[in-house]
C-alpha cells in the first residue's frame, strides 16, 4: 500500500522506493523483497515499469490508481466506524 501511495505522488525506481520505505518507516527492506513486490504488482497491472536512461522506473496504472482510491475510501469508512464506536463509550 505504501508503494502504491508513493508511486501515486511520482514515478520511482526500486532503489528510490527502498530509500523511501527506510526514511518513512525506519525499515530497511532487502532489494529482493522490493523487486519481488514490484514484479507482483506489475504482473497484477497495478504498476508499470519503463526503462528510462538504463534504469527501470515504475508508475501507477489506472488500475493501481483505482485500487489506492478504494483503499483510502475503505480506510475513511473504518475511521468513521471507530469514531462512532468510541464516541458511544464516553
Amino acid at each position: 500500500m505504501s508503494i502504491l501511495a508513493e508511486l501515486r505522488r511520482e514515478p520511482k525506481g526500486a532503489y528510490d522506493l527502498i530509500l523511501f520505505i527506510h526514511k518513512k518507516f525506519h525499515l530497511l527492506m532487502s532489494s529482493g523483497t522490493v523487486y519481488s513486490t514490484l514484479y507482483s504488482m506489475e504482473r497484477d497491472g497495478l504498476i508499470q515499469g519503463n526503462s528510462i536512461e538504463g534504469r527501470k522506473v515504475y508508475t501507477l496504472t489506472n488500475k493501481g490508481e483505482k485500487t489506492i482510491r478504494a483503499i483510502i475510501k475503505t480506510f475513511d469508512k473504518i475511521q468513521l466506524f471507530l469514531a462512532s464506536l468510541l464516541g458511544n463509550l464516553t
